[in-house]
């Protein structure tokens, strides 16, 4: 986790600075605890089967309010440089797309990223994500995708 979010790279579009300290990992995953065990959900560890390497993270996240709309799940995705490009960002997003509708019974699943942030809004598209709208958040213009569970989109 600590490798993941000390990369400048990573974090250049999260709204985050890279992490100068381990223990501010470690916080960072008591933080996720803490909200997996208060609400029922959070993000999980991305792992490659075959080695057990983790990857990165993905998952849902429950927003309070943002973007002037309550009670969001926030789908969200993170990985290591390394593994940019081999579509496990897109793998996790479905996955979590089909958990959030099939298991959790959500009417609606949102994102939101950096409008500059070209390669996750291909993401967000190729997994039925629809751009709504754009909001400043943190003094950063976002862009807010959804989609709603509907056997027209196949959920």
């Amino acid at each position: 986790m600590f490798e993941l979010d000390s990369d400048p790279a990573v974090v250049r579009y999260a709204g985050d600075k890279p992490l100068t300290h381990i223990d501010q990992a470690r916080q960072r995953i008591e933080n996720v605890m803490q909200e997996y065990q208060d609400l029922g959900v959070g993000r999980w560890a991305a792992v490659l089967k075959e080695t057990n390497e983790f990857i990165g993270w993905a998952g849902l996240k429950y927003i309070k309010e943002l973007n002037s709309r309550q009670d969001n799940y926030d789908l969200g995705y993170r990985f290591l440089k390394r593994h940019w490009g081999k579509g496990y960002g897109t793998e996790a997003a479905k996955a979590f797309i089909r958990y959030g509708f099939d298991v959790m019974k959500l009417m609606r699943i949102s994102a939101y990223i950096d409008v500059e942030h070209v390669a996750s809004a291909k993401i967000l598209d190729k997994c039925g994500l629809k751009l709504t709208n754009t909001f400043m958040d943190e003094g950063g213009l976002c862009a807010w995708y959804e989609i709603v569970n509907s056997p027209l989109n196949g959920h």
